[in-house]
């Protein structure tokens, strides 16, 4: 009898061992959930309606004028043809200048969601160009330009190409007369920080597409950090700039893309 028992404490604890390694081999086996607040956030970076000042050609940066008529039919047509290709949003932000809100409300009325709260941040604002601001465009153009060795300003876009926005915004600070304009790596600085911010905000939450106002040149001079895509091209009021942010990282997939107001327009 006692060898009887002896042998059966032994299969049991061969089953028990068999049991175990097969319990191990299927977790092995089973595949590793993603991490929570991991899943890609893709965000629309607009640039804001047509306003006064972009009517007139003057200067545009901190300083704040309202969206002209144009500018708030283009915003309607962007979230029209938004909403044409079903696009809404988990979430909106823009920066704290009345333009960037008033655009993202006009958007968002005409995706159908005018209740979704917009999220103001001062790091999606206009590049700062200090003592400029208000200025005509034409004639703050020529003194840029021959600060830099050029005739005009036309000339100065040439031959500086993609960087053009990056030297414009470092003449702006190196000729500022009040000390708060903002140089490339200034604007660099806090644009991407902000949308990092947002991209980990909003992945942490779980939310897919997110809605960001902000404004031409701090777009532009961002991008030219951030992706090889990048052209220098100018921003039309309301294009759309489209970046993932996946596991920390910003990523450009289209740039100044025109197609969601002009298709809107039609509608």
């Amino acid at each position: 009898m006692k060898k009887v028992k002896k042998i059966g404490l032994v299969v049991s604890v061969v089953a028990m061992s068999v049991m175990a390694l097969t319990a191990c081999g299927k977790a092995e086996d089973k595949p590793a959930e993603k991490a929570k607040g991991s899943e890609p956030v893709t965000i629309y970076l607009t640039r804001h309606g047509e306003t006064l000042f972009n009517l007139t050609s003057k200067v545009q940066g901190w300083s704040d004028t309202p969206l002209t008529e144009k500018g708030e039919e283009v915003a309607d047509a962007l979230g029209k043809g938004l909403k044409a290709e079903k696009i809404t949003f988990d979430s909106a932000y823009s920066s704290d200048l009345k333009r960037a809100y008033d655009t993202a409300s006009h958007v968002l009325a005409n995706t159908g969601q005018k209740d979704l709260k917009v999220t103001y941040d001062e790091g999606l604002r206009e590049a700062s160009y200090g003592s400029f601001e208000g200025d005509r465009i034409a004639e703050s153009s020529v003194k840029l330009a021959e600060k830099n060795g050029y005739k005009d300003g036309e000339e100065f876009e040439a031959k500086t190409g993609k960087m053009y926005w990056n030297e414009l915004a470092n003449t702006y600070k190196e000729l500022d007369e009040i000390g708060i304009a903002e140089d490339s790596d200034m604007i660099i600085d806090r644009m991407t920080k902000t949308l990092e911010k947002i991209g980990k905000t909003e992945s942490e939450a779980g939310n897919k597409n997110v809605l960001v106002v902000s404004h031409g040149m701090a777009i532009n001079v961002m991008l030219s950090s951030l992706s090889d895509k990048y052209e220098g091209k100018p921003l039309k009021n309301v294009s759309v700039t489209k970046i993932v942010y996946d596991d920390g990282k910003l990523t450009v997939e289209t740039i100044g893309d025109n197609h969601y107001f002009e298709e809107g327009l039609k509608l």
